[in-house]
């Protein structure tokens, strides 16, 4: 089921780039409001929502002396953690966490996410597996009824860089279009952290499908790392609007 919340009031509607990064706030804000609590283990995500998730985290952690730790998904989320004097930790020394706070590019009706427009995926989807809770915060632009009816980059697949042509043949197979994703300051392709290149799987967003068993037939194609599906995962999402409020949806 399908519930939608409203907080806050209603103002005049703008898409202005500030209002943007008003709304990935707000939503930020909430989330770490409503989740975080004195001795929570955090998984801390990655992108420019999840900036100001961390901004609110460094605040309440002064403001209420509250001991965290902060378990990163990416080299940008444990700079973030760092540079905030945030206790850093991994998943070696805690392998089960509370909350996991990320971003999203696009979150269906069913709360369905695109992730790895910024080509962490892989690392997102362990960190986010290994929690209690997985909380997705992101804009009014993210906030879809049907995957690719916003996102229309395609599925990030994460390959291992001397399988992405076999992959990629597979994937057209299947009924897709693969695109490797090439580096706009760099000759060549984009490189994950992990060391593997990413192929965006376009799709037909008007065609009906079975995101399930979409990720699963992605993810048995040998050299996939992993697809930037997250189906069945999230809790709650919270979607900052151009109004200042915020919307939450569960499942």
């Amino acid at each position: 089921m399908r519930s939608l919340l409203l907080h806050g009031l209603r103002g005049v509607r703008s898409y202005s780039m500030s209002t943007v990064e008003q709304a990935k706030r707000a939503a930020a804000f909430m989330a770490v409001d409503q989740h975080v609590q004195n001795n929570t283990v955090v998984g801390v995500g990655s992108g420019s929502t999840v900036v100001y998730a961390v901004e609110r985290l460094t605040e309440r952690v002064k403001n209420e002396n509250l001991q965290l730790k902060c378990v990163p998904t990416s080299f940008q989320a444990r700079q973030l953690i760092i540079s905030n004097n945030l206790v850093l930790a991994d998943l070696e020394t805690c392998p089960e966490l509370d909350v996991a706070i990320d971003g999203a590019d696009e979150v269906d009706a069913h709360l369905s996410c695109i992730k790895g427009g910024g080509g962490c995926q892989t690392q997102e989807k362990v960190v986010a597996a290994a929690a209690k809770k997985f909380v997705v915060v992101a804009d009014y632009r993210k906030d879809s009824e049907r995957l690719g009816q916003q996102w229309e980059k395609g599925l990030p697949v994460e390959v291992v860089p001397f399988a992405y042509k076999p992959v990629a043949i597979k994937m057209e197979r299947m009924g897709f279009e693969p695109v490797l994703r090439m580096a706009k300051n760099k000759a060549g392709p984009v490189i994950t952290d992990n060391g593997n290149v990413i192929l965006d799987v376009k799709f037909d967003a008007t065609q009906e499908r079975d995101w399930k068993q979409v990720e699963s037939d992605i993810n048995n194609v040998a050299g996939v790392v992993e697809v930037g599906l997250f189906v069945g995962m999230a809790n709650v999402a919270y979607f900052g609007m151009e109004d200042g409020t915020v919307k939450t949806r569960t499942p």
